[in-house]
């Protein structure tokens, strides 16, 4: 849809998007992800190869719930949260799209927030990551399956086993998801005595570590205890390559770094022992549902699924589990269902907080394993770190 046309309808839209759908119609959902333009591609087509599965695995392979076809819309963000805005209006105007799936940057899934409240549809956010997604900027419209900052910067100071003899430096992407990370850790970090000696934040694209890497050198390399560089980063560049090649154990300090895509865990070969705390990896979950993508995926593409495949995948099954249970088709109908609503996934069990309407999820915390038969580094489970051990903020307070 045009911006004009927005402009000039878009109450007209809202109410009538509001409207419940009949026994015949198909239900559209659109997937509004970035599919080019830049690095962060693979983490899309992993989450719509996850949607898709969860799908056919929630409809016995059907695409049909209570009657009603689903069907797929596919939007490209291009990484920009201009078009981002334009595509998901589109999808929720011009096609109908009762629910939208996305983003993956989290800077411009941010951006999308308000055209799920303009059109009074559900935005389930999937996979972006940080906390202000469900925070005071968002709204009742957005639900959010992906794990959030909190979940990854709580799980990972629970694997770091913090205390008075912990000094920590970190490096994280100059965006949303990196800010919101280390702010969420440095919380995690509170009352325990640990301390954050040294916060570094580079450019998305960056390739050269060097300068950053020198800085928390200095910062830690005269504390006494456990030193650690805490690196918090998405896409490419390798930053954990590249700062564990400078040689850091020369000064007593150690790297970690949460779980990746596969072709990423490649790098964490330079760095067995390692510990850390990871959103999934294909081996640590043990349920019917795991077991079922595992071995499809693996027919199907030659590769275990990814981080990002059971992100899509758990998205899915909570689409299917609302219009299962909603008690009317329609944007109201179903927040109701939504709202504190449990269902499995391949992770175990997840539940929407109602306050927020963030997904509650286990982490997996983990040490690298190196084995010279398998390509990646393997993060071997070491704890199972439960919902309730993690304490995450409520972002947002209004209903």
């Amino acid at each position: 849809m045009k911006l004009a046309a927005r402009l000039i309808g878009g109450a007209l839209a809202a109410a009538v998007m509001a409207a419940p759908a009949f026994a015949a119609d198909p239900i559209k959902i659109a997937l509004v992800h970035g599919t080019s333009g830049a690095s962060f591609d693979v983490y899309s087509k992993q989450s719509e190869t996850g949607f898709e599965m969860g799908l056919e695995y929630a409809t016995k392979g059907t695409m049909e719930v209570n009657g009603h076809k689903i069907e797929l819309i596919h939007k490209d963000t291009q990484f920009k949260p201009d078009v981002a805005r334009a595509v998901l209006a589109e999808a929720y105007g011009d096609d109908d799209a009762l629910i939208a799936v996305g983003g993956t940057s989290s800077g411009v899934t941010k951006g999308m927030l308000p055209i799920a409240k303009e059109y009074k549809r559900i935005l389930l956010v999937e996979p972006a990551v940080a906390d202000s997604l469900t925070g005071p900027d968002s709204n009742r419209y957005v639900f959010k399956t992906s794990r959030n900052s909190s979940m990854d910067m709580q799980a990972q100071a629970l694997a770091l086993k913090p205390g008075k003899d912990l000094h920590v430096a970190t490096l994280a992407q100059d965006y949303a998801f990196g800010r919101d990370g280390i702010k969420a850790f440095k919380a995690a970090l509170k009352g325990t005595g640990a301390t954050v000696v040294d916060e570094e934040y580079a450019p998305i694209k960056t390739t050269d570590f060097t300068a950053a890497a020198e800085r928390m050198f200095n910062a830690l390399k005269d504390k006494p205890g456990r030193k650690v560089i805490l690196i918090y980063w998405a896409g490419g560049g390798d930053p954990l390559g590249k700062i564990a090649a400078m040689d850091p154990g020369r000064y007593g300090i150690k790297l970690s770094t949460g779980g990746n895509i596969l072709p990423a865990l490649a790098a964490y070969k330079a760095v067995p022992g390692m510990e850390g705390a990871t959103y999934y990896y294909y081996e640590d979950a043990k349920n019917p549902i795991n077991d079922w993508l595992v071995k499809e995926h693996e027919k199907r593409f030659g590769t275990p699924p990814d981080f990002f495949t059971a992100g899509g995948m758990a998205a899915a099954l909570a689409v299917v589990k609302a219009i299962e249970t909603a008690k009317t088709l329609d944007t109201e109908g179903l927040i109701k269902a939504m709202e504190g609503m449990s269902w499995e996934t391949p992770k175990g069990k997840m539940t929407f907080r109602k306050e927020d309407h963030q997904a509650l999820q286990s982490m997996y915390a983990f040490k690298i394993k190196v084995d010279p038969n398998v390509k990646w580094a393997i993060p071997e489970l070491t704890r199972v770190i439960t919902p309730d051990e993690m304490n995450i903020p409520i972002g947002r307070h209004d209903q």
